[in-house]
């Protein structure tokens, strides 16, 4: 079978070396990789050029300012393999991915989903892991993650391609890829990449909020937004009682908070260990996190409704 790799780029100058060592270090290499250049401001393109130069399996296709979804769409309109894989700048691939990702495909299966693995290399990634990103599960994904993918291109046909968003393009796709496919798809939970998280506060706050305004846009709210919404109309009520009964209802938000942050923690024992209930400062960090978190889903939420700004209009951010 013929699998065509599919990665878009934007601004990938320092990860690039690793993702292409982790590509070279396939056990069972794609028939061709295809790079989609977003418009980097940076020296990805011309990186990525050098690189193909010397490899000629690997395509560059120079696209100008792209959104993610725009530009896999570019990939697999270049793409020849009857399969597309697809993955993301910044991401490595274990080197084993796509020989497990093609292991899983059946008789009847038309897309495969392989498993992801946050970067946790330092304490506030560690906390960031526990925060927001879906916990290790035995013998099964995390969740459904397009940069760690398989769909067979005439269900990429049929779906229509990714939409031209800067976030929530990726949920959009599966949803109607599995349509397409009559829902005929596998999991690979051994296809695994490792993904690198925000590294600090700012940037964890301005991707949040970002990808609230374009959930927002693209209308993808009750998968997100109304669940955070309905705690913050919970924790309302108690300040209302706090301010018209008692100060003592506000120890219900701190006890409210605190055991979503247990429950967080608990939730990737697996992945993390019991050492780290023994951590106070991973208690606060992951409770800030949190806050942060629900802060931008509220400003983009806001910035979405009142700013009309074109969801197709591409993103620096």
């Amino acid at each position: 079978m013929r699998v065509s790799l599919i990665i878009p780029l934007r601004n990938e100058e320092p990860s690039f070396p690793a993702l292409a060592a982790t590509i070279l270090a396939q056990t069972i290499q794609p028939f061709e990789i295809i790079f989609v250049d977003g418009g980097s401001t940076d020296n990805t393109a011309q990186i990525v050029e050098r690189f193909c130069e010397s490899h000629p399996q690997f395509k560059l296709v120079r696209q100008g300012p792209t959104m993610p979804g725009k530009a896999r769409n570019i990939g697999a309109q270049h793409a020849v393999g009857d399969w597309l894989a697809f993955t993301d700048g910044g991401i490595r691939l274990d080197k084993d991915w796509l020989k497990e990702l093609i292991a899983a495909i059946k008789t009847d299966t038309l897309i495969v989903y392989g498993n992801y693995h946050p970067c946790a290399e330092n304490f506030f990634t560690t906390c960031a892991t526990i925060a927001y990103c879906a916990p290790l599960k035995t013998n099964a994904i995390r969740g459904k993650f397009i940069a760690s993918s398989l769909v067979r291109k005439d269900i990429w046909e049929k779906a229509g391609g990714f939409p031209d968003w800067r976030a929530a393009e990726d949920i959009i796709f599966m949803e109607k890829a599995e349509e397409a496919a009559n829902h005929k798809f596998a999991m690979a939970p051994k296809a695994n990449v490792y993904w690198s998280l925000r590294p600090d506060l700012i940037s964890t706050f301005k991707r949040f909020h970002l990808y609230s305004m374009y959930n927002v846009w693209a209308k993808q709210q009750k998968y997100w937004h109304h669940g955070v919404l309905r705690q913050y109309i919970l924790l309302m009520a108690f300040v209302l009682l706090a301010i018209f009964h008692t100060p003592w209802w506000l120890l219900l938000i701190l006890i409210f908070y605190g055991l979503r942050t247990v429950k967080r923690m608990w939730s990737h024992q697996l992945a993390l260990g019991k050492k780290m209930f023994f951590q106070p400062l991973l208690y606060l960090q992951v409770f800030v996190i949190t806050l942060v978190m629900d802060a931008a889903t509220f400003s983009g939420w806001l910035k979405a409704i009142f700013n009309k700004k074109s969801i197709h209009q591409p993103s620096t951010a």
